[in-house]
């Protein structure tokens, strides 16, 4: 049976927990982000917006809730992003390497990058995605440690 796409900005809620979408860069139905993308109804108008350091700057307008919502859904379903989890965030190469033993041991797909974050040092950053996220959530407290 094929998914039935969602047309209210509820549903896509709905459809994004149901699986295992984050948050992190997309306001939908009104939750708050520091920067990304989201909807907002003004007047009988839906706009699509960007926000980045408190501004939002309107992208596009549509005129009806399902039209927003059918081009959300199909953005954010495409954004490989939008389904990553970071379970691992810090400075130590050993324990990133670790970390990434046994997400190959559970058969996790991952993904793992180095970054420059702070004092001239790099941060290594371990990503899972969609609901694999339920399976390794408490390798959190060990491999991700806030710097």
């Amino acid at each position: 049976m094929k998914e039935k796409n969602p047309k209210t900005e509820i549903e896509l809620q709905i459809w994004m927990k149901d699986n295992c979408f984050n948050f992190d860069a997309y306001s939908i139905n009104g939750n708050f982000i520091w920067e990304g993308f989201g909807i907002d109804k003004i007047g009988s108008l839906f706009h699509w917006y960007y926000t980045e350091r408190g501004q939002k700057y309107t992208q596009k307008i549509f005129r009806t809730e399902e039209e927003i919502v059918e081009f959300a859904f199909n953005l954010i379903k495409s954004d490989k992003w939008a389904k990553t989890h970071c379970i691992g965030f810090n400075y130590d190469k050993e324990k990133a390497r670790e970390l990434v033993l046994t997400l190959e041991k559970l058969e996790i797909e991952y993904l793992q990058d180095e970054i420059p974050f702070k004092r001239n040092q790099n941060v290594f950053r371990t990503f899972v995605f969609g609901c694999d996220i339920k399976k390794v959530e408490h390798l959190k407290e060990k491999y991700y440690n806030v710097i």
